[in-house]
């Protein structure tokens, strides 16, 4: 590899460019490329003259994880995009390593001194208001003291004039010099008066004017933020009118053409939820099966290409790589031959409960009002974890705490270990990630940011047969790894959340890979989380929506599920919170017809036969036996809408527990104190955890800085970053300590966060 001169040695800013080795498919394997690191950005180029006009892909820094893999190779990934590069020797690699990593740091710090800026905008503000309110209040000090001065002087004037009446021929000269005198004093003293008054005039004055812009400007923010809230009335009351016409009326069908996407596809014919309505022949609309490409490693999910040949971590974001073409197939109608009664499923694993008594509820939330208008005028289009937010849209658990829930439902996983056929297995997994999200669709409040090196526990081995451990392994990008081991399963996953404030809603996306084994069949399923949207941000009531397509794949047997979240609209007939899905096996073949809604309940069939009808476009046409229902929503809690929401699992999650690690989200003090009602207490509590964890990693970088070792990359405690052979990802494995030092009580790994 050659570099260029201003790049040997890296630069001290974090820009480099030079020649290096991509990995793009097991046909042509690494292909020599021209990489520019600049502005916190590697991008790379067929050629250097391509640099000028034609980029092939990028990669930004801020958000990635660098990993060294040999003395040679390094791979660099961000989110869904990995690169795999290799130097030419171990010199060079050192080089582009170093360079990357102070490339990161540089723009981390670069974005928290932008977050910083702004708030020393405020504080501006703040400074001049009071230096000006000093200024006003010297000058009015002036004035009283001049206003002393010409009493003084006048009453002495005064009674040298009256002395001068009374004895008219005595001591002439001696008193005219007194009044003279007097006079001067009561003159020389108006004058400074006058000066006063005129210094206080005209500060006041020019303060006047610069007030004046300002409550110019504050209102104009308001009235475009009344002119939005109008907007958006309108639109909700054009939106409702529209639902009640649209319930008067009958057979209304969305007419779409053959071209438009799934979406549109699935809104064109009626649907009555099977769950609802199990007598058949029923009309559904459920995703079929597609055609797959693979990478060699076997990973699930879209497949991507290059004009290279298929590549081996290169993801769809690069200008080189393209979509695969999709085939999607529809299902038409179910028919059932059988009974026409919902068969329940009596496959559930019967649970002895034991352990100690839990708690069932958690102080009730305070009715505490909310200034929005202060918060949402400054955190348009911004991402969510950059903005300071109150604890007032908290709610007491923390995003560690809040995965745990996930697990709620773990007994489907149970039925699934017993299942002999992989593809009812499948199908019961599928079920499983779908009750994921049976509490979001009322929890609307925002769980806690994890700091760096938090983490939490959830042992419920003698309740629920499992026992859960997640910790915060990265703050830029905000990033936790979680592990579940179940007595006949065991899953883990590591993620990253990004989150956009649209103003009008709240979009969250979720980025990472969930990783599912089986013990007895030795099944290892991959699959990701769906789009979460939060709407009525501004005006109306809140309410969360999930939307997009995730793919379940079995690396073991080639099966595959891919299940369909149907935004809920107000034109459609559709079943609200909709999602449906097909398991297919090796060969492409439907098995299970998976459908259902995400807050409510799910639904299992075995495909009997398939045909194709030809009077519905091609479709394929599922002829299944009888569902069987394999989840139902537990009943709220009493009083929930006080408690956040919150489940019965959710409510025991922050209870304290005895020999715990020091780090446990437990122990966080500003979510307690939310937790207690205490809410101005946690606001306080919080800024100064924050501060803290800031303090922290600026004396890191300067002692870095000092000793010229470069910038540190932070090293979990109990989990270990390694490459993924199945998503060609780095990842964070489980290093299967922390259980034994809880045991030993042995917590001097463990940092003070607190």
């Amino acid at each position: 590899m050659h570099s260029d001169a201003k790049s040997k040695g890296g630069s001290p800013d974090g820009n480099m460019k030079g020649w290096l080795y991509k990995w793009t498919n097991y046909l042509k394997g690494y292909q020599k490329r021209w990489f520019v690191l600049e502005n916190g950005l590697l991008s790379y180029y067929r050629n250097q003259a391509e640099a000028a006009h034609s980029c092939r892909g990028s990669i930004n820094v801020v958000g990635a994880f660098i990993d060294v893999a040999d003395s040679c190779t390094f791979v660099i990934s961000c989110d869904s995009q990995t690169f795999h590069l290799r130097a030419s020797n171990e010199v060079e690699k050192q080089k582009w390593v170093l360079c990357l990593e102070v490339a990161k740091s540089n723009a981390i710090q670069l974005m928290e001194e932008e977050s910083d800026e702004e708030l020393g905008s405020t504080q501006d503000e703040e400074i001049d208001y009071q230096g000006s309110i000093k200024q006003l209040t010297g000058k009015l000090d002036d004035m009283n003291t001049c206003n002393d001065l010409i009493e003084r002087h006048f009453g002495s004037l005064q009674r040298a004039l009256s002395e001068l009446e009374k004895n008219p021929e005595h001591d002439t000269a001696v008193r005219s010099k007194i009044i003279s005198e007097r006079a001067t004093l009561f003159k020389i003293t108006s004058n400074a008066m006058i000066n006063a008054c005129h210094d206080f005039l005209e500060l006041g004055q020019t303060q006047g004017r610069k007030w004046q812009k300002i409550l110019q400007h504050e209102r104009d923010k308001r009235l475009h933020l009344e002119e939005t809230i109008e907007t958006l009335a309108k639109q909700h009351n054009k939106l409702e009118k529209a639902c009640r016409e649209a319930t008067t009326l009958e057979g209304i069908k969305t007419e779409v053409g053959d071209d438009g996407d799934a979406a549109s596809e699935d809104d064109e014919n009626e649907f009555y939820d099977a769950v609802d309505e199990p007598a058949f022949p029923t009309v559904v609309e459920i995703p079929g099966p597609r055609a797959h490409r693979r990478t060699p490693s076997g990973t699930s999910g879209l497949s991507v290409s290059s004009n290279e040949g298929l590549g081996v971590g290169d993801m769809p974001s690069s200008d080189e790589d393209m979509q695969e073409t999709r085939r999607e197939a529809m299902v038409a109608v179910v028919e059932s031959s059988n009974a026409s009664e919902t068969q329940i499923n009596h496959h559930v694993s019967k649970r002895i409960m034991t352990g100690p008594v839990r708690r069932d509820k958690v102080p009730e939330k305070p009715n505490i009002s909310l200034d929005l208008w202060s918060i949402i005028k400054n955190c348009i289009g911004k991402e969510l974890s950059r903005i300071p937010m109150p604890v007032n849209v908290n709610e007491p658990l923390s995003m560690l705490q809040r995965v745990a829930e996930d697990y709620e439902y773990s007994d489907i996983l149970d039925s699934a270990a017993d299942c002999t056929d992989t593809c009812e297995e499948l199908a019961y997994v599928a079920a499983f990630s779908i009750s994921c999200y049976g509490n979001t669709n009322n929890r609307t409040t925002k769980p806690f940011n994890p700091l760096l090196g938090e983490s939490y526990e959830c042992d419920r081995w003698d309740e629920l047969g499992w026992r859960y451990f997640a910790e915060q392994v990265s703050h830029h990008p905000p990033a936790a790894a979680l592990h579940c081991e179940g007595r006949d399963w065991t899953c883990w996953a590591d993620f990253t959340i990004n989150s956009k404030f649209r103003g009008k809603y709240l979009q969250v996306f979720p980025n990472g890979t969930t990783h599912l084994t089986f013990k007895r069949t030795g099944s290892h399923y991959t699959y990701q989380k769906a789009v979460v949207t939060v709407h009525n941000i501004i005006v109306g009531k809140l309410w969360v929506d999930l939307s997009g397509e995730t793919e379940i794949y079995n690396h073991n047997t080639k099966e595959s599920c891919r299940l369909v979240f149907k935004p809920s609209t107000y034109f459609t007939r559709d079943t609200p919170r909709k999602v449906t899905g097909v398991v297919v096996d090796a060969s492409g073949a439907a098995r299970y017809i998976v459908s259902g809604t995400w807050d409510r309940k799910v639904e299992i069939a075995k495909v009997l036969k398939e045909r194709i009808d030809k009077a519905g476009k091609g479709k394929p046409v599922y002829e299944t036996g009888p569902p069987q229902l394999v989840w139902q929503k537990n009943q709220p809690l009493q009083n929930s809408e006080k408690m956040y929401n919150m489940s019965g699992l959710a409510v025991t999650l922050n209870e304290f527990e005895p020999g715990v690690s020091p780090t446990d989200s437990r122990f966080r003090p500003d979510q307690r104190l939310m937790e207690n009602g205490h809410w101005n207490e946690a606001n306080q509590e919080k800024l100064r955890l924050e501060e803290k964890q800031r303090t922290k990693r600026r004396k890191k970088e300067v002692e870095a800085a000092e000793t010229g070792s470069g910038p540190e990359t932070y090293r979990p405690n109990w989990f270990e970053r390694r490459l993924d052979p199945l998503t060609n990802t780095v990842a964070y494995s489980f290093k299967d300590e922390y259980w034994q030092c809880k045991q030993r009580k042995d917590w001097e790994r463990c940092p003070d966060i607190f």
